[in-house]
């Protein structure tokens, strides 16, 4: 499971600086996990010509499983002087060749967008997110709103990388001392809140000064971890990052040995919050239902849909959430010619299209040859050609194959049982798999694990395409709960007598 989304989400929530008088300026910040340095952001904001650009590097370096991982996203707005949208650009590298998406907005609000990887372009039309602001309008709204203590307001902030906007609002705490790297500043607290699609929330807390320039960021991630953006001198932002180890911190313990999960009907998990007011939002779907309980915990049953037979492909429904996953997007690119080729390889004659989907995870887990845990998180068109990554590689080339021959596929990342993983036993880790819309239903699909594939040891804790916009809900609840009880249905009927 990569942390790619999680930290990209942070660049979204962070705050701008409204220092005003300068035309040119840039601030530089150290980036901490776990006490450990780890990476480093810069921001610059120049004005010219009646327009203002704004760009923003993030910088992370962590180890999983002793394997280093890079991850580089660079973030640039283009807009007027009072806050217009013009233009932006997204490019994000990790680790293997960059994917980048640009777009430019005219005068009635009409967005062309290119989205670029593996050197080929894919181009779309669409309208601007009614009221989305990026960076210079978000500056201009915090300006214009002020630090008054209690000041509570939504936004809306534009979120690149799914050309929508993301709704949050924004709260303005006390002034306080806050420790930056030694030098303690009088601070206002001003805390962003994001809503997730699946209607929980994910918070950052900015600490400004009276500028409204950012001076120190805080994120929760997974639970009890934090991650901090602290402003430096650009020497000690730049400087050698320390080691930290992640994959420790991405796993949950099972209350017990989960003997032939694999095989069992359905598994019942008994999630409890970590905290009294963690209220657990957690997705349902064919292959998974919740129920909420009163104390504030939930009950996710994972029951593993049978796929149709008979069901045939391409898919010719009107429902819009299902034509939506059959688009090629930056990373799942079904309409390059090097996915459509494997996608017919894969599944040949058939034109059934439960037996296509099989056959497609089939293909993927032999098909990506070294499991590499150095890829930071790769597109299609990149595992197509590298052949290497992890459980989000094969879950996004698995994807873009469905799509390729017209079944409609999504992403999904959340938790997967493991008896061991290095010296852990009885855990669950974090996770990506597939589930690809088969008759009317969406099926599970695990190519890390083929030719089991999907099973009930599988809790879906985030949904999409994806986009980091997507994985905010896996942000906020990763972390948040541990695994009470599980209670495993193996589909026998028990003797009464024994």
């Amino acid at each position: 499971m990569k942390i790619r989304c999680i930290f990209a989400v942070c660049l979204v929530l962070a705050a701008t600086c409204v220092s005003s008088a300068k035309s040119e300026e840039t601030e530089y910040y150290a980036v901490f996990m776990d006490g450990k340095k780890i990476g480093h952001a810069i921001r610059s904001r120049v004005t010219a010509a009646e327009k203002v650009t704004t760009n923003q590097e993030v910088s992370i370096q962590v180890n999983r499983a002793d394997v280093p991982t890079k991850v580089v996203t660079t973030e640039t707005s283009i807009e007027t002087t009072d806050g217009k949208p013009l233009g932006f650009k997204v490019v994000q590298n990790s680790g293997g060749a960059a994917v980048s998406i640009s777009g430019t907005v005219d005068a009635q609000w009409i967005m062309d967008v290119t989205a670029t990887s593996m050197g080929r372009e894919q181009k779309k039309t669409t309208g601007w997110p009614s009221g989305a602001l990026m960076d210079e309008g978000l500056r201009l709204l915090q300006l214009e709103k002020g630090l008054k203590e209690g000041l509570e307001y939504d936004v809306k902030i534009f979120n690149p990388g799914g050309l929508q906007a993301i709704e949050a609002k924004i709260h303005i705490g006390p002034k306080q001392n806050v420790d930056l790297l030694g030098r303690v500043a009088a601070l206002t607290e001003v805390k962003t809140i994001v809503k997730t699609p699946e209607g929980g929330e994910i918070s950052s807390t900015n600490y400004v000064d009276k500028d409204l320039c950012m001076q120190k960021s805080v994120m929760p991630m997974m639970g009890t971890q934090q991650m901090e953006m602290i402003a430096c001198t650009k020497e000690f932002a730049l400087s050698e990052n320390d080691v930290l180890e992640l994959v420790d911190k991405m796993f949950l313990a099972s209350p017990e040995p989960l003997n032939n999960i694999e095989s069992a009907k359905s598994a019942a998990y008994y999630l409890k919050p970590s905290g009294q007011s963690t209220k657990l939002m957690i997705p349902s779907s064919d292959n998974q239902s919740v129920e909420q309980l009163k104390e504030g915990g939930v009950i996710v049953t994972v029951r593993p849909a049978d796929a149709p037979a008979g069901a045939k492909f391409p898919y010719e429904g009107k429902d819009g959430n299902t034509l939506e996953a059959m688009k090629p997007t930056r990373f799942v690119q079904s309409d390059y010619n090097e996915i459509i080729e494997l996608a017919k390889r894969a599944v040949g004659e058939t034109k059934d299209a439960a037996e296509a989907v099989k056959k497609i995870e089939s293909f993927v887990s032999g098909y990506i040859e070294n499991k590499s845990l150095s890829v930071g998180y790769a597109s299609a068109a990149e595992v197509a050609a590298s052949k290497a990554g992890d459980c989000t590689e094969f879950a996004v080339l698995t994807a873009a194959m469905c799509r390729a021959v017209g079944i409609p596929a999504r992403m999904v990342t959340g938790l997967v049982y493991t008896k061991t993983f290095g010296n852990k036993e009885n855990v669950f880790g974090g996770h990506a798999w597939v589930e690809a819309y088969v008759g009317d239903k969406w099926i599970g699909l695990d190519a890390t694990r083929a030719p089991k594939g999907f099973d009930a040891g599988h809790i879906a804790l985030a949904i999409g395409n994806g986009e980091p916009a997507d994985f905010l809900n896996l942000a906020a609840t990763l972390g948040q709960f541990k695994i009470d009880k599980v209670v495993i249905d193996t589909g026998k009927t028990q003797d009464p007598n024994l």
